[in-house]
C-alpha cells in the first residue's frame, strides 16, 4: 500500500501522513468508526467519509495495479514486450487505458483479420495503408489470390478487414473516439416491435434520445431496465458521420485507390468494432454512475431512517391492522419484551363493542404509554378507532414497511419460536417506536422501502455500502450492552456475529455485564476486538461511572487525574458543567492523548452516553382516508417518505404516497444544504393533480408554503413540522373533532 499513499494524497488533497495513519490503522485491523472516534490525533480529525474514501481509493489504485501486473506479464510471456510498450503502460492512469494498450496482444478467438492473416493477406493490408498514389490495390491484390482468397475482390476485403481491426486496436484512436463519445453521444431508445402493451410503463422510453453527459441516473436505470426487459432497444453513439470523419482523418493520409479502401476499413472498423465496443464500454460506465448515484441515495435515506427519532424505553400497546383477519395486538414492557397478545375487529359492527372492551382493559391492567399502529392496510381506520375511546394516550402511525419480511424471518422465528407471523410483526412496529435502529438493523435494508432502482444496482457494492452504513449509525448512536440483541452488536466496532452471539450467550450466563472489563472474558473477544468495540458499548448502571459514556477505557486513567487535580470524586465530575470549565485540557495533552481527544473526552463529560437522536414526535394526518378523498388545492400535512434524485416521495394518510417533484420541493430544501429535505420530515404539501385509476398523486411543496396555499385541509401539526398559519390550524381542530365525534358514534351503532 506504500505506494498509494501520494497518489491518494493528491486525488483527495489530504496531507501524506494522514493517508498512511489511515492505511495503517486499516491494515491494522481498525474499523472506519473506530479511526474516526478514537484515533482523530493521529488522522488529523478525519471523518468517517474522507477515511472511507481513502480506503476506497486504495482498494480502486490495488485493482488498477494487479491488472497492470497481469497485462505485463502476459505481454512479456508473448516475448512481446519492449522499453516503449512498457513506458505506455506505465504512464496510464485507468484501467480503460490500460486496456487499449493491450487490445493488441491480447489473446483473441478466431476474427476476419485473423482468417484475413492466416490466408497471406497482411502484406496486402500493410501495403495499403502506406497509401502511395502510385500502388494500385486492385492490380496488387491478384498477386494474392490462392486456393482461399478466389478473387482480387476477396483479397481487397480480406486486407480492409485487417485494416479495421488494426484501426478499432489503435489506442490513439480509441482515446480520440472516447472523447467524442463524452461530448457527442447520446443514448437513444425505441420500443422493441409488437411489445407496445406489455412495455406501457415505459412509454417515456419509446422514442427517446439524451446526451450521456446530461442524462440523470434515474433514467438511466429506468433505460436499462426496459432494454433488460426486452422491451426497448438502446443505442449510444454520437452522429454516424462526425465519428467516421474524425476516424478519416486520423487515419486516411491522401486521395488515391490506397486511401479509398482506407476509408472503406475505416467504415467497417467504426460500425463493426468500435462503435459496439464503445457502446458497451459507455452503457457500462453510465450504469456504474447510476448505481453509485442511486447507493448514494439509497445509503443517505437508510442513514435518515436509521436515525429516525426513537420514543425510547416506554411501555407500549402496538397493533398491526388489518380487515379480515383482524387487529393484532401486543403489550410490550419498557425492554420491547412481549407481555401479552390479543386480537380485535373494528370493521364488523357486531364486533366493536368487544373491540373497545379489549382495549380498554389491556390498558387498565398493563397501562401503556402510548399506541403504536402500523400505517398499512386499515391503519388509518384503526388510528380513527383508538382516537375515539379516549385513552388519552399518545398515538403514532409507524411506518411497517419490512415488518412482514422480519415476521418471516429466521431472526423473528428465533426471538418468538411460539407466536405466529401476525404477533412477531406487531412486536415490530411497536419496538420499531421505541427504537428504529434496534429494531431496523433485523431486516435487509431493500426491504425498508426507501431506496430507487435499489434491485437494479449491482447488489455487491450496494450491501457494501448499506452495511457500511449500518455500522457508521450504530456506532454513532452506541449501543447498551446489556440490552442489545445480537444483530445490533454485530453491527458494533470490531463485533462480528460469532462474538455477538458470544456476547449474548455470556449475558445470559452472568446475568447482566456490571462493567466493560468483563467484555475481556466473552469467548473470541480478544485484545483487538475489546479496543475497538469497548468505546461503543455502554453500561447504564456499572461499577465505573464512564462505562456509560462514550469515553474509551484506555483513557479513563486521564479523566480520573483531572478529577483528582480538581479535588473531586469521579462520579461528581461527569455532567458538571461548572467543573468541566475549570479543567485547562492543555495540561493534559500529551502522546498518547492530543488536543482532539482530551476535547472529545470533556465534552463526553458534559453530556455522557447522550444519544444523538431527537425524541419520537406524534402526528396527525389531515381528515382524509382514501385516494378518493384528494382533490387538487388542497393543502395538507405529510411525511416524507423516500427521497429520490428526482424528487420526494410523501404520505398524506391515503395508503397512496404522492410525489414532489424535484421542481416542486421549496427552493430553501435545494441551495441550504443545512435545511435539506429529510426523511420522516413532516411538511405541508399542496395537491397538484391526482390520477385515480393510476393511483398517483402530484403534490408540491412550494406552492403549499405561505402565500401558496389555497385550500387547507383540518391536520395539527406538532413540534418538528411546518406549523400551519392560524386559521389553518383552527381549521384543523374543527375538522380533525367534527370527523372523530362522527367516528363515535359510527363505532357505538
Amino acid at each position: 500500500m506504500q505506494e498509494f499513499i501520494i497518489p491518494i494524497a493528491q486525488s483527495q488533497n489530504l496531507r501524506i501522513n494522514q493517508v498512511e495513519t489511515v492505511l495503517q490503522l486499516l491494515g491494522e485491523g481498525a474499523t472506519i468508526p473506530f479511526i474516526a472516534r478514537y484515533r482523530k490525533d493521529k488522522t488529523g480529525a478525519l471523518d468517517e467519509v474522507q477515511i472511507g474514501k481513502i480506503q476506497d481509493e486504495a482498494n480502486r489504485l490495488k485493482e488498477f495495479h494487479d491488472r497492470k501486473a497481469a497485462i505485463v506479464k502476459s505481454i512479456s510471456e508473448q516475448g512481446k514486450m519492449t522499453d516503449a510498450l512498457q513506458a505506455k503502460l506505465d504512464e496510464a492512469l485507468t484501467i480503460a487505458q490500460l486496456e487499449d494498450i493491450y487490445l493488441p496482444y491480447k489473446p483473441k478467438r478466431k476474427t476476419k483479420a485473423s482468417v484475413a492473416r492466416e490466408n497471406g493477406l497482411e502484406p496486402l493490408s500493410v501495403l495499403i495503408l502506406e497509401q502511395k498514389g502510385n500502388v494500385d490495390p486492385a492490380t496488387e491484390a491478384a498477386a494474392f489470390i490462392n486456393d482461399k482468397v478466389l478473387t482480387a475482390d476477396d483479397a481487397l476485403q480480406g486486407a480492409r478487414d485487417i485494416i479495421a481491426e488494426q484501426i478499432n486496436e489503435d489506442a490513439e484512436v480509441r482515446n480520440a473516439m472516447r472523447k467524442l463519445f463524452e461530448q457527442k453521444a447520446t443514448m437513444q431508445s425505441v420500443l422493441v416491435k409488437d411489445k407496445e402493451t406489455e412495455a406501457a410503463k415505459y412509454k417515456d422510453y419509446f422514442d427517446f434520445s439524451e446526451p450521456v453527459n446530461k442524462i440523470p441516473s434515474h433514467r438511466t436505470l429506468a433505460i436499462l431496465r426496459g432494454f433488460l426487459e426486452g422491451f426497448l432497444r438502446i443505442t449510444i453513439a454520437p452522429e454516424e458521420e462526425s465519428a467516421i470523419l474524425l476516424l478519416e482523418e486520423l487515419k486516411v493520409k491522401g486521395n488515391n485507390a490506397s486511401s479509398e479502401q482506407v476509408k472503406k476499413a475505416v467504415k467497417d472498423s467504426y460500425k463493426r468494432l468500435l462503435q459496439p465496443a464503445l457502446e458497451t464500454e459507455w452503457r457500462t460506465s453510465l450504469k456504474q454512475q447510476a448505481d453509485e448515484e442511486a447507493i448514494n441515495v439509497f445509503a443517505e435515506n437508510l442513514r435518515q431512517l436509521l436515525l429516525a427519532s426513537p420514543l425510547g424505553g416506554k411501555r407500549l400497546l402496538a397493533i398491526d391492522p388489518g380487515y379480515r383477519t383482524g387487529c393484532k395486538i401486543v403489550c410490550l414492557d419498557e425492554k420491547g419484551d412481549l407481555l401479552k397478545t390479543g386480537l380485535i375487529f373494528i370493521h364488523e359492527p357486531g364486533k366493536l363493542h368487544d373491540a373497545e372492551h379489549n382495549i380498554r382493559s389491556l390498558n387498565e391492567k398493563y397501562k401503556p404509554q402510548a399506541i403504536a399502529i402500523g400505517d398499512g392496510t386499515a391503519g388509518r381506520e384503526t388510528e380513527q378507532f383508538i382516537k375515539s375511546l379516549g385513552l388519552g394516550l399518545p398515538v403514532f402511525l409507524v411506518n411497517e414497511d419490512g415488518a412482514s419480511v422480519y415476521s418471516a424471518s429466521e431472526t423473528a422465528r428465533e426471538e418468538f419460536p411460539n407466536e405466529d407471523i401476525t404477533v412477531r410483526g406487531a412486536v415490530s412496529i411497536g419496538r420499531r417506536l421505541m427504537d428504529p435502529l434496534a429494531e431496523l438493523v433485523k431486516i435487509d435494508p431493500k426491504s425498508i422501502g426507501v431506496g430507487q432502482y435499489q434491485h437494479d444496482v449491482n447488489q455487491f457494492r450496494l450491501k457494501e455500502r448499506l452495511d457500511q452504513t449500518v455500522i457508521s449509525c450504530v456506532n454513532n448512536v452506541g449501543v447498551n450492552l446489556n440490552t442489545a440483541s445480537k444483530h445490533l452488536l454485530s453491527y458494533v466496532s470490531g463485533i462480528n456475529s460469532g462474538i455477538a452471539e458470544n456476547i449474548v450467550k455470556h449475558r445470559s450466563s452472568i446475568g447482566r455485564f456490571t462493567n466493560r472489563r468483563q467484555l475481556r472474558e466473552v469467548t473470541r473477544l480478544g485484545d483487538k476486538a475489546f479496543e475497538q468495540c469497548a468505546g461503543f458499548l455502554r453500561l447504564k448502571e456499572s461499577e465505573h461511572p464512564l462505562d456509560a459514556s462514550a469515553v474509551h477505557p484506555e483513557a479513563y486513567g486521564i479523566v480520573e487525574t483531572m478529577a483528582k487535580d480538581l479535588g473531586v470524586e469521579l462520579r461528581s465530575l461527569i455532567g458538571n458543567e461548572e467543573l468541566i470549565k475549570k479543567i485547562d485540557y492543555k495540561k493534559y495533552i500529551g502522546e498518547n492523548f492530543g488536543e482532539h481527544t482530551i476535547k472529545d473526552i470533556l465534552q463526553e463529560l458534559r453530556k455522557p452516553g447522550l444519544d444523538p437522536r431527537s425524541e419520537a414526535q406524534s402526528f396527525e394526518f389531515a381528515a382524509i382516508f382514501k385516494i378518493e378523498d384528494v382533490s387538487p388545492g388542497i393543502v395538507v400535512p405529510g411525511v416524507v417518505t423516500n427521497i429520490t434524485r428526482f424528487g420526494a416521495f410523501v404520505d398524506i394518510g391515503v395508503k397512496q404516497d404522492g410525489l414532489v417533484h424535484v421542481s416542486e420541493i421549496s427552493h430553501t430544501y435545494i441551495a441550504d444544504p443545512s435545511e435539506k429535505l429529510k426523511l420522516n420530515q413532516q411538511v405541508q404539501v399542496k395537491v397538484l393533480e391526482v390520477d385515480i385509476p393510476r393511483k398517483r398523486i402530484s403534490l408540491s411543496i412550494k406552492q403549499a408554503e405561505p402565500g401558496g396555499a389555497e385550500r387547507p385541509v383540518g391536520s395539527r401539526n406538532f413540534k418538528q413540522g411546518i406549523q400551519p398559519r392560524k386559521q389553518e390550524k383552527d381549521l384543523s381542530g374543527m375538522a380533525m373533532s367534527d370527523a372523530l365525534s362522527e367516528l363515535k358514534k359510527k363505532f357505538k351503532r
